[in-house]
């Protein structure tokens, strides 16, 4: 009989935890992602090639708005800003080293490109 009571407090315990996302919290980030993909498609569609931004500055923002996008989407619609603050850092410096390395491997093929003789 203990069993089935600890089986009643663990899964309370677990309701509690996600009950942070209501409708009104999900409709808020939902209207923050299509905000942030309306100005996405301003800059990619108006911003540069009407001239009243540089493709390089165009770039930058987008890319910077995109990240921005990403976290949201992981941040509310795949739980992680709702989980313990260990797994959080875990998968953050993960991914920032996962990021590290690909910028590392693009500077050295891009070095080796310009570098080596053609074949």
């Amino acid at each position: 009989m203990s069993e089935h009571n600890e089986h009643i407090h663990t899964d309370e315990h677990a309701h509690g935890e996600h009950e942070g996302m209501t409708k009104r919290k999900i409709l808020r980030v939902l209207g923050i992602l299509v905000l942030i993909t309306a100005i996405e498609f301003v800059i990619a569609l108006w911003a540069i090639p009407g001239g009243h931004m540089s493709q390089h500055v165009g770039n930058f923002v987008y890319i910077a708005l995109t990240l921005l996008k990403a976290f949201y989407i992981v941040a509310y619609f795949m739980h992680l800003k709702f989980e313990k603050l260990g797994l959080q850092l875990c998968l953050t410096v993960s991914f920032i080293f996962i990021i590290y390395f690909i910028v590392l491997m693009l500077i050295e093929g891009g070095y080796l490109h310009n570098h080596m003789p053609q074949i």
